[in-house]
């Protein structure tokens, strides 16, 4: 596909398997044919994550975003359907990501003939991340998208990498990763993601204190929790959200 002068369009969140993953494929693929999309989450992403992925790209590559076409924020979309997202519907991927990025990358290719209609699309899912991961096939055919003229392909090029390598290629590289790994977070999603541990919550708990209260008095307004061990998020990190567990009426 490489060869025969196809779009490489690689997905970056800005976190640490998104950025190795650019330094490797810009390695191999040549510089007008690769393009950056990162679907922007306004207040729920880690601050200075656009400006890192923007710092962290080879020269001449486009960055394109690709936000949610209703313009609401996730923390609307959940309160407008009363729960939080979670593994089995992970909404919140498929609205605010998957579909906003397909979306963009589709109009990007039409508008470039050049490609021919050829798109690979490069992930940074990892095996070591899951189990679910793990059985994920690292190429494959996306045949919901390849269609009126596309041929569409899904690449996971980091998927046998270990964290540790991950940290290496960015090391090697003379780069360095997004901010909030060196903070204490493990891994870069949304600053309170469902998948969460409970470590990474009490320290973005920490870190964004204003942003933690909005959750905790989310959780409180639509009777569901952000985690699946049903415990309120003041319970599940040890992280009072202050002033309002002070008053139980807030």
């Amino acid at each position: 596909m490489i060869r025969n002068g196809a779009l490489v369009a690689i997905s970056s969140s800005g976190g640490k398997d998104s950025q190795a993953m650019t330094i490797l494929l810009s390695r191999i693929v040549p510089r007008g044919q690769l393009l950056i999309v990162h679907a922007p989450l306004g207040e729920v992403e880690w601050p200075g994550t656009i400006k890192h992925i923007e710092a962290t790209i080879p020269p001449g590559v486009p960055l394109i975003l690709a936000p949610v076409a209703s313009g609401k924020t996730l923390l609307e979309g959940i309160e407008d359907r009363g729960r939080f997202p979670d593994s089995a519907r992970r909404y919140c991927t498929a609205g605010w990501k998957r579909g906003p990025i397909e979306r963009e990358l589709r109009r990007y290719l039409k508008a470039h003939s050049r490609f021919g209609g050829r798109i690979v699309s490069a992930m940074g899912m990892r095996a070591d991340e899951s189990p679910a991961r793990a059985k994920r096939d690292p190429w494959k055919r996306n045949d919901r998208n390849s269609r009126a003229g596309r041929e569409w392909f899904d690449w996971l090029p980091v998927h046998r990498l270990s964290t540790a390598e991950v940290f290496q290629v960015i090391a090697d590289a003379g780069q360095s990763p997004h901010w909030a790994y060196a903070a204490g977070m493990s891994r870069l999603s949304c600053s309170f993601c469902i998948l969460a541990s409970r470590a990474d919550l009490a320290r973005a708990a920490q870190l964004r204190p204003d942003l933690y209260r909005r959750y905790v008095a989310l959780e409180r307004r639509i009777g569901h929790t952000l985690s699946p061990t049903r415990l309120p998020l003041p319970a599940l990190t040890g992280v009072p959200a202050a002033p309002a567990d002070a008053d139980p009426r807030v």
